[in-house]
């Protein structure tokens, strides 16, 4: 018995072109105009498949679409349209589309997926794409490759669950702002996105971070705070570099994820809280788990949903796109004429490897617009920015700074890597800000990380200096 597949279009040349082009594949074929039409026929009469237009008159077909896994959950719906946006892609994933398909379309390619819709295959390739996807004001993330068109689709779907996530991908490739992306086409939007850099923050202060401390719990503590988790109240928490972690503190997140309850630092009533954790690394995690740096009941709690971000050298496709986005974008920050690239120069920057990903390419991009006054960027203007020579690191202990030699002489600094560490941090992290006269976008721009990282950095400066000072060295 062939499938029965119904065409709900408000254009009735093209569902006559449909209803042939389906009918001499042997299926059976009814076609409608529009979402009412569809909703009185499908109540009395049963099909496999509905391939569904989302421009239609009056009752739109996202509309449609969510009174049709309301009423019939299980069957598969292809969204298509010749007005795609990401967010509409998105929505249709989310609500509870098969899939989402952008006309014009190639016919072997509209049968095939038709095909693979009625062998009720879950894990399929979009066959025809959206270019980006809105994820809060002045943030996108951008491609219309098939793998950023996985990644959109996967957010549809993570989204519309409450289930912890695990956001895999190399330093640069956009974790934080899927993690963005999640919570903002989640039913937490309204509620806190807070993030938690686990490298970031010092390992000595990071509990109090997370979880909060009373009044007393440790010398300095002369009030309550409320920890990072409870700030995320209702909301999401996005613990970046999780690989990271410490053990002692993964031993209390394993606690939250099994209990959904924390206790703040110096306190022994438990209370309950409401979050979703979405985590990120670059790190190989399963490796991690063999080499005793994390638990291993952790990452399956972590890994409910797994999240794979491509390297931009696995979609250099989407190159040319992300150059212009950030030649506009920044071309506005730095409030200069918008300069165009060369053939040459655009052929430079699409064979690069671009080890640090989109970050790194939107870095590249802001110091061709600093370096260049022409017009037209060139080829020799790339090549100086991507392959100058880097500075090289120091060559004799006599180059160390007073205030690390003094740090490493001091027997009673136990740690004291980290010390250093956070010595060298504050010390860049005051420098660019007294460069960039207190603009912390900027400095995370120059830095090459994320905004949340600087102002997680800032939240824990006083700290830091209590430290420091405690220990009698400087920065």
């Amino acid at each position: 018995m062939s499938s029965k597949i119904l065409i709900v279009d408000d254009d009735k040349q093209l569902r006559k072109s449909f209803s042939r082009l389906l009918s001499l594949e042997g299926y059976e074929v009814e076609s409608l105009g529009s979402a009412e039409e569809t909703l009185d026929y499908l109540a009395n009469t049963e099909v496999d498949l509905v391939v569904l237009d989302y421009k239609l008159p009056k009752m739109d077909g996202l509309s449609c679409l969510k009174t049709l896994k309301r009423l019939y959950p299980e069957l598969p719906v292809i969204i298509m349209t010749a007005y795609g946006t990401s967010h509409t892609a998105i929505e249709a994933m989310k609500i509870g589309a098969l899939d989402y398909v952008l006309k014009p379309f190639e016919v072997d390619e509209f049968l095939f997926l038709i095909k693979r819709a009625l062998k009720n295959i879950t894990a399929k390739e979009k066959i025809n794409t959206v270019d980006s996807l809105p994820v809060s004001k002045g943030e996108i993330l951008i491609g219309k490759s098939r793998a950023m068109q996985e990644v959109y689709k996967s957010i549809g779907k993570i989204s519309s669950t409450q289930a912890n996530v695990l956001i895999l991908g190399e330093t640069g490739t956009g974790k934080e702002l899927v993690a963005k992306a999640i919570h903002q086409y989640s039913e937490r939007a309204s509620k806190p996105f807070v993030v938690v850099n686990c490298v970031a923050i010092p390992e000595t202060l990071l509990e109090s971070e997370l979880f909060g401390y009373e009044k007393g719990a440790f010398t300095g503590a002369d009030k309550v705070k409320k920890g990072k988790v409870e700030l995320a109240q209702g909301g999401t928490l996005f613990l970046d570099e999780i690989g990271d972690m410490p053990l002692a503190i993964q031993s209390k997140l394993l606690r939250l994820l099994e209990a959904k309850s924390i206790e703040r630092l110096g306190s022994s009533t438990t209370f309950s809280v409401d979050v979703r954790i979405i985590a990120a690394t670059n790190r190989d995690l399963q490796e991690r788990v063999k080499t005793g740096d994390f638990r291993e009941d952790l990452y399956y709690r972590l890994q409910v949903l797994t999240l794979y971000l491509p390297p931009l050298r696995e979609r250099k496709g989407d190159i040319p796109l992300l150059l212009g986005h950030y030649l506009q974008k920044c071309s506005e920050e730095l409030k200069i004429e918008k300069p165009s690239l060369s053939k040459e120069a655009l052929d430079v920057l699409e064979n690069y490897s671009w080890p640090g990903n989109v970050r790194e390419l939107r870095n590249t991009v802001t110091k061709l617009l600093i370096q260049s006054s022409s017009r037209v960027i060139g080829r020799e203007e790339v090549e100086k920015v991507l392959f100058t020579e880097r500075p090289s690191c120091l060559a004799s202990p006599e180059e160390l700074p007073a205030w690390a030699l003094a740090i490493l002489e001091n027997p009673e600094i136990v740690n004291k890597w980290q010390v250093l560490t956070d010595c060298f941090q504050v010390s860049v992290l005051k420098y660019c800000l007294e460069k960039f006269q207190g603009n912390k976008s900027q400095v995370a721009r120059c830095l090459g990380v994320t905004r949340p990282t600087i102002l997680n950095k800032l939240e824990n400066l006083d700290q830091l200096h209590s430290f420091l000072e405690k220990n009698k060295t400087t920065n």
